[in-house]
C-alpha cells in the first residue's frame, strides 16, 4: 500500500508542470555570461547601497594635506584623491549609487507610463490608437538634448528629481510602442475573448489579462534600458546639464577626470572602468533575460 502511494506521488510530481517563469529561470541559470553578470550587478548594487556608509572616509571630507595624490595605502586613499582633496573611493561609491539610482528610477518612470499608455492604445485600437501613437511620434521628433535644455531652463533649481523627469519623459516612448505591439497581438486571443464573454470591463481586461502577458518583453527592455539611461545621464553630466555638486555621478567623475587626465590619470581610470563594468554587466544580463524569456530568439 505504501509503495503504491509513493508511486502515485512520484507520478503526480513527474506530471506536474513548471511555469513559464520557472523555465525562464532555468534557461537563465544555464547562461554563464548572464549568471556572472547577475552576480556583478548584485555586487555593484550592494556597493552602491552600503559602500558610502561603510567606507572609512566620507564623500565630502576634504584632506587639505592630500590634494590630488595618486593611489596609496597611506590613510586608506586606495584610489587617490581628487583636485579638492576628497577621497576617490568614497566619491566613486557615491557616484555609482547616483548613477544606478537614476537608471533604476527613470526606468521605473518609463516602465509605468509606457506600459499603461501602450496597453491602452493597443487594446482600444482604431482612431484612439492612431491619435495616441501620433502624439508619441510628435514627442519622438523633439531632440532629447533640446528637451533637457528647455526643462533645465524652465525649472530654476536643478536636482536629481529633475534628471528623473527629463530622462523618464523621453524613454517611455519606446516602451509604449513595444507594449502596444504586444497588446495588438494578444487582444484577439481566446483568453481575452473569454474575459469579454464573462463580462469583464475593458480596463479589467487590460490590467488583469493583457499586461501580465506582455511582462516578458517589458522586463527585457527594462533591463536593457537601465544602461541606456545611465549613459544618457553621464552624457548630460559630462556637458554640465546633469548631476551637480555636491552630488556626483559616474558621468560627472569621468568629466572631471578627463580635464585632469594628463596630470592625474587615476581620476579618469577608476570611474571609467566602473562605468564600463556596469554597462557590460547590465547588457549581458539583459541579453540573457531576452534569451531566457523568448527561447525562439536563441
Amino acid at each position: 500500500m505504501t509503495d503504491t502511494a509513493l508511486t502515485n506521488e512520484n507520478a503526480r510530481a513527474a506530471v506536474k508542470g513548471r511555469s513559464l517563469w520557472d523555465d525562464a529561470r532555468r534557461r537563465l541559470m544555464r547562461n554563464p555570461a548572464a549568471v556572472v553578470s547577475l552576480w556583478v550587478v548584485g555586487v555593484l548594487v550592494v556597493l552602491a547601497a552600503f559602500g558610502p556608509m561603510l567606507w572609512v572616509h566620507n564623500v565630502d571630507t576634504i584632506f587639505r594635506e592630500s590634494v590630488a595624490i595618486p593611489p596609496t595605502f597611506a590613510n586608506w586613499h586606495l584610489l587617490g584623491t581628487d583636485t579638492e582633496g576628497r577621497d576617490m573611493v568614497a566619491r566613486l561609491l557615491f557616484g555609482l549609487r547616483i548613477s544606478l539610482l537614476v537608471g533604476a528610477a527613470a526606468t521605473a518612470v518609463a516602465l509605468t507610463i509606457g506600459l499603461i499608455y501602450g496597453a491602452v492604445a493597443g487594446f482600444l485600437g482604431g482612431a484612439v490608437d492612431n491619435l495616441m501613437m501620433r502624439f508619441v511620434d510628435v514627442l519622438y521628433s523633439i531632440p532629447f538634448i533640446f528637451f533637457v535644455i528647455v526643462l533645465m531652463t524652465i525649472v530654476p533649481e536643478r536636482n536629481i528629481i529633475l534628471i528623473f523627469m527629463a530622462i523618464g519623459a523621453v524613454e517611455w516612448l519606446t516602451m509604449s510602442r513595444i507594449v502596444r505591439g504586444q497588446t495588438i497581438a494578444l487582444r484577439n486571443k481566446e483568453f481575452v475573448e473569454a474575459a469579454r464573454a464573462s463580462g469583464a470591463s475593458p480596463l479589467e481586461i487590460v490590467f488583469r489579462h493583457i499586461v501580465p502577458n506582455v511582462l516578458g518583453p517589458v522586463v527585457v527592455f527594462a533591463t536593457l534600458n537601465v544602461p541606456v539611461i545611465i549613459l544618457a545621464e553621464s552624457f548630460l553630466s559630462f556637458l554640465g546639464l546633469g548631476v551637480q555638486e555636491p552630488l556626483t555621478s559616474l558621468g560627472l567623475l569621468i568629466s572631471r577626470g578627463a580635464r585632469e587626465m594628463e596630470a592625474s590619470s587615476w581620476l579618469l581610470i577608476a570611474p571609467a572602468v566602473t562605468m564600463l563594468t556596469t554597462l557590460l554587466a547590465l547588457n549581458f544580463l539583459g541579453d540573457g533575460l531576452r534569451d531566457a524569456l523568448d527561447p525562439k530568439e536563441r
